[in-house]
C-alpha cells in the first residue's frame, strides 16, 4: 500500500501534494486506490492525482466513457456509494461498470470536493471487495475529500486568479472539443456523434481521451467514416 511520503514520481507544487493525499487516503481506507479529478462539465473531466499508476487510468474511464460514480457525485453534490458493482450499477453506468471491473474494481465510492457554492470535482475511493465503507471509513473519506477541496482553494494565487490545475484542465477539454470538431468534418457526423466515436476508439485502445484527441489534431491518428 502507498504511503503519504514523497515518491520519486511525484510532482511539484498542488498536484504533487494531491498525489501524497490520495496514496494517504488509500492506505487509510484500505482501498485498491485513491483519485482526484476536477470537473468543468460532463466532458470536461481532468484527473489531477491518484494513489498509482492504475489508479490514474481507472479515473480516466469515466472521462473516455462519459459516465460513473465521480461524473455523478459532482453533479449530484453528494456522495455516491457503490458497495457492489455486480448490483444495479450494471445499469447505471452500462459501460464503466464493466471496464473498471476488468482493473479489479469491485466497489467503487466517490465524494465530491464541494465547499458552499464551489464545486471542483470529486474523490473517487476504488475497493477490491464488494462491501461498504465502515462510518469510520466514511468518516475519514469525507474529511480527506474537504482537505483535497480546501488545498485546492488555496492554490488559486488570488480571488478569481487563474489555478493551474484548473486551467490544464481546461487545455485538455479544448484538445478533446478541437477534435470533436475535426471529426464532425472528417466524418460528416454530428458533434454528440464525433464524441461517442472518439469515446469508443479510446475505450477500445485502452487510451485517454485526452491523448487521441492530440493524436488526431497531429495527424496520427485518423478515424474513418465506418468505425464503431
Amino acid at each position: 500500500m502507498e504511503n503519504e511520503d514523497a515518491a520519486p514520481g511525484d510532482q511539484p507544487g498542488i498536484v504533487g501534494r494531491m498525489q501524497r493525499l490520495c496514496r494517504a487516503a488509500s492506505d487509510a481506507l484500505t482501498a485498491r486506490g485513491v483519485g482526484i479529478c476536477l470537473i468543468a462539465e460532463v466532458d470536461a473531466q481532468l484527473t489531477v492525482a491518484a494513489s498509482g499508476p492504475v489508479t490514474e487510468q481507472v479515473e480516466g474511464l469515466q472521462f473516455a466513457l462519459g459516465e460513473g460514480p465521480s461524473l455523478e457525485a459532482h453533479a449530484a453534490r453528494r456522495p455516491v456509494l457503490c458497495s457492489d458493482l455486480r448490483g444495479s450499477a450494471g445499469t447505471r453506468w452500462p459501460g464503466y461498470v464493466p471496464a473498471v471491473r476488468a482493473y479489479g474494481v469491485r466497489a467503487v465510492f466517490s465524494f465530491p470536493l464541494q465547499i458552499g457554492a464551489a464545486r471542483l470535482g470529486a474523490m473517487g475511493v476504488y475497493r477490491e471487495v464488494v462491501g461498504g465503507l465502515s462510518d469510520e471509513h466514511l468518516a475519514q473519506a469525507l474529511t480527506f475529500a474537504e482537505v483535497a477541496t480546501v488545498e485546492l482553494l488555496d492554490s488559486l494565487p488570488a480571488p478569481g486568479g487563474p489555478h493551474r490545475v484548473v486551467q490544464d484542465a481546461v487545455d485538455n477539454r479544448y484538445e478533446v472539443y478541437q477534435a470533436q470538431g475535426m471529426l464532425t468534418v472528417q466524418l460528416g457526423v454530428g458533434l454528440v456523434e464525433a464524441m461517442a466515436r472518439m469515446r469508443a476508439y479510446a475505450y477500445a485502445q485502452d487510451r485517454l481521451l485526452g491523448d487521441l484527441a492530440r493524436d488526431i489534431l497531429a495527424g496520427r491518428v485518423v478515424l474513418e467514416p465506418d468505425e464503431p
